[in-house]
């Protein structure tokens, strides 16, 4: 069978070069060796023969080299690219240049150099070379490049290198250089919220020395919260500058945050920073807000979320049902409302998220992403003042079993003549943060929020890739069923199976 991105096209031309080796063959076996004609028809028959064999066999692989077809019978699909890649390049409607460096006795580079080539026979917009280097040297000192495994991209005059031998970098890379202006991401910073520059670390508080999440990957350190290391590493391998703010600067936020992100802050805000976040959407800027359970919202940032459509009571919310390990606290999804955001998420989970409540707005339309389950429960929370510390209140439901909103999308205008803003409010900081970010989709449900907030969800969805602990993450009604299925189904099929045979030997 062809590979995931093989065209129906390109394989007809295969089948066809075939077909017509085929019939070459065919003739060769079945036209007489043995000529009766003599003189110069005997050697202009020769002529003619000969001359149609060698215009088929030519013709043929004139067409097989302008319409290869590739097939990979490794099983991990090793010389294939990867298909967002693919979709990358054959969206492509501006010329791009990729020049690549590498060694010809790195295997690694051997295989890059082969997806690259593989590339651009997707899409003529894109011109590939590669070169050693060490054969070539005058060409890699014009570029700079003193590195192998380097791609310089270039684009209506932009250049930017790409150090990787995975094609999701030259995907990424790509867009990058066709994108004509600068994004600027801002993380908010001065209430405490999750530190963004932890970049490779598995952050909690734990007293176990071996506690790690299975995670050879991250180093473990002691801090009162995670980081979003992880998180700020995607934005900036895309291509978004990302930088810190402050909402206690007098001049705001600056204008240049076209998204600005609050994760997961611990103390209250003032009513002039609330002012601030206020001013940032009322002239069309772009917001995600992650706050956990047991954050208290100052009263003008209520009163202005509560304007958006948006309130946040003190609800946490357990799902008996879906819900990773042992833990109903943490909250898994596997269905989503129809959105944007959500339409390629397929995953996700929350620890200890809160419940978020839509109401209606006449200028703004608020969007439900993401729910809990059927079964799921709210549970209150109190304030415990003597420790300064959030605490759950007894594990008693305040209502039925429902469906709760998680996550919700919100845009609009705040005025008759603002702009229009877009901003997501999440009920949980944590499944971002670099303890959870790399596992099911939590990753592909961040970037995707972030896409929406600069208007970029038609683009295609690259991102570099995460190293994954190597697990696989099941909700807790899947491994019961997963259980039923190894433990019980399947040793009574056994037994039912041996009754069988006994019945029938008797």
């Amino acid at each position: 069978m062809p590979p995931h991105g093989t065209e129906l096209t390109t394989l007809a031309w295969f089948c066809g070069w075939l077909i017509a080796v085929v019939g070459l063959f065919t003739l060769s076996v079945i036209l007489p060796l043995a000529q009766r004609a003599r003189g110069w028809r005997r050697w202009w028959r020769r002529v003619c023969l000969g001359g149609a064999a060698v215009s088929i066999v030519v013709l043929a692989n004139i067409a097989l080299s302008l319409h290869d077809a590739h097939f990979d019978l490794t099983r991990e699909h090793v010389f294939t690219p990867d298909p967002a890649a693919l979709e990358v390049v054959a969206r492509l409607a501006r010329p791009v240049s990729i020049t690549y460096f590498y060694r010809t006795q790195d295997p690694n580079g051997k295989r890059a150099s082969g997806i690259l080539k593989m590339l651009a026979r997707r899409n003529p917009m894109l011109s590939v070379r590669t070169i050693d280097p060490d054969l070539d040297p005058r060409l890699a000192a014009s570029y700079g490049v003193t590195i192998n495994n380097a791609a310089v991209i270039e684009a209506e005059g932009r250049q930017i290198l790409v150090r990787s031998t995975d094609e999701t970098e030259f995907a990424i890379g790509i867009q990058r250089v066709l994108r004509e202006r600068t994004v600027e991401v801002c993380f908010i910073e001065g209430h405490g919220e999750y530190a963004s520059t932890n970049y490779e670390f598995h952050t909690h508080l734990d007293s176990d020395a071996g506690h790690n999440h299975d995670d050879a990957n991250s180093a473990v350190i002691d801090t009162t919260q995670h980081g979003y290391g992880r998180f700020r590493r995607s934005l900036e391998s895309i291509g978004y500058d990302v930088r810190l703010i402050a909402l206690a600067d007098p001049a705001g936020i600056p204008s240049t945050c076209e998204a600005v992100i609050e994760a997961g802050p611990r103390t209250t805000y003032t009513p002039v920073e609330s002012a601030a976040l206020a001013a940032h959407l009322g002239a069309g800027g772009n917001l995600l807000l992650m706050l956990d359970v047991g954050y208290v919202l100052e009263p003008s940032l209520a009163e202005f979320l509560e304007k958006l459509g948006v309130l946040l009571p003190q609800i946490q919310i357990s799902d008996p049902q879906n819900h990773q390990g042992n833990d109903s606290t943490m909250v898994s999804v596997t269905a989503y409302e129809p959105h944007p955001i959500t339409h390629q998420v397929s995953f996700t989970f929350f620890p200890g998220v809160r419940a978020l409540i839509l109401g209606d707005q006449p200028t703004v339309a608020s969007f439900p992403l993401v729910r809990s389950s059927a079964a799921s429960v709210a549970h209150p929370f109190r304030f415990d003042r003597n420790r300064a510390i959030v605490t759950s209140a007894e594990p008693m439901p305040t209502s039925a079993p429902t469906s709760h909103i998680l996550a919700a999308a919100v845009e609009g205008v705040l005025s008759a003549n603002g702009e229009e803003f877009r901003a997501v409010v999440v009920g949980d900081a944590d499944f971002a943060s670099n303890s959870f970010y790399p596992y099911a989709a939590n990753s592909d449900l961040a970037l995707a929020i972030i896409r929406w907030l600069l208007h970029e969800e038609s683009a295609v969805a690259v991102q570099s890739r995460i190293p994954v602990p190597p697990l696989l993450v099941l909700t807790n009604s899947q491994m019961q069923r997963v259980f039923v299925l190894v433990e019980i189904a399947l040793p009574l099929l056994v037994v039912l199976a041996g009754l069988v045979i006994w019945w029938r030997r008797r």
